[in-house]
């Protein structure tokens, strides 16, 4: 009995073995609608990849799978929302590859993760951007280091960075921060979506310090869209993410709420998208890889209708 036990128990470690590993190099497409009550009907359908948390993982032979993967997909923009290098490494070649197989560029934008080298750098005494960013935007992907607006007929979609736009309030702008009374949300200004892009997602907790500090501005955004958790990047079956990257929370991202590790919440009006991403990263070496997460790209399409 003892022997049929270790032996069952040998086979199913062999088979979760063969399934992560297989796992780890599949790429699946998560297509999430975002309804935006008011939305113009020019902006009906407008649609955006997301990429992010690469962390030089190859997809193939020169990246060929996951820029197949990127080219089947009809999109009107794409989002680098950081972490395509590992921690103080300088091989750029998998994000490189990728991006120059990838067709459609037409509006390509990149936010910096935490593992990314730095996007400026001081050159006598003056500051330009990192050999990082510039060999990126050579090839077609612009670095967001402040807005970027996408015309539709008459209406516009604008992305923001968001981080770097958490600016110090000053007495003649105080009207537009938000407030956290409801009713003082302010409305849209200049453009008819606003998307904010940042690596790391913006948690309750932290969204509440922000709309009562009252030295920065917080704009409206009808979607926040980052990355950065992994999906948990350790997952268990029934139970979900056991932990994440996150500072704000109590226990640091231990045992974090199953609803704000990855996909489409909402709190105090303020929508925000988290990708699982692709690569895996973490301190232990022997725990870099993804256990029932499987490395994804995001497709974000804007709808219509009430929101509740």
């Amino acid at each position: 009995m003892k022997g049929k036990v270790m032996a069952a128990s040998f086979f199913l470690i062999v088979v979760l073995m063969g399934y992560t590993f297989w796992d780890n190099q599949r790429i699946i497409i998560v297509k999430q609608d975002v309804v935006i009550e008011d939305l113009p009907k020019e902006l009906e359908g407008f649609s955006i990849v997301q990429i992010t948390d690469l962390h030089e993982k190859e997809f193939g032979a020169n990246q060929e799978r996951l820029i197949n993967a990127i080219n089947s997909i009809p999109y009107d923009a794409i989002v680098f929302t950081g972490d395509m290098m590992k921690n103080n490494s300088k091989n750029a070649v998998p994000f490189y590859t990728l991006i120059e197989g990838i067709e459609n560029k037409q509006h390509a934008l990149f936010v910096p993760g935490n593992t990314d080298p730095k996007s400026y750098r001081t050159s006598s005494n003056n500051l330009e951007k990192s050999e990082f960013v510039k060999s990126m935007e050579k090839q077609g992907v612009r670095l967001l280091d402040s807005t970027y607006t996408v015309k539709r007929g008459n209406v516009h979609a604008q992305f923001v960075n968001f981080e770097w736009s958490l600016k110090t309030k000053n007495k003649s702008n105080k009207n537009e921060n938000l407030s956290s009374n409801k009713k003082n949300y302010p409305k849209k200004k200049n453009s008819d979506l606003i998307i904010g892009l940042n690596h790391y997602p913006v948690v309750d907790s932290h969204i509440d310090a922000l709309l009562t500090d009252p030295s920065v501005t917080f704009r409206y955004y009808d979607l926040i869209m980052a990355g950065h958790y992994h999906g948990g990047q350790i997952r268990i079956p029934f139970v979900g993410a056991l932990f994440v990257p996150e500072a704000w929370y109590e226990k640091s991202g231990l045992f974090p709420p199953q609803d704000r590790v990855k996909g489409l919440w909402e709190y105090k009006h303020i929508k925000q998208y988290v990708s699982a991403g692709l690569g895996c990263n973490g301190p232990i070496p022997f725990l870099n890889f993804r256990l029932f997460d499987s490395p994804e790209i995001n497709v974000l399409t804007f709808k219509s209708g009430k929101t509740e």
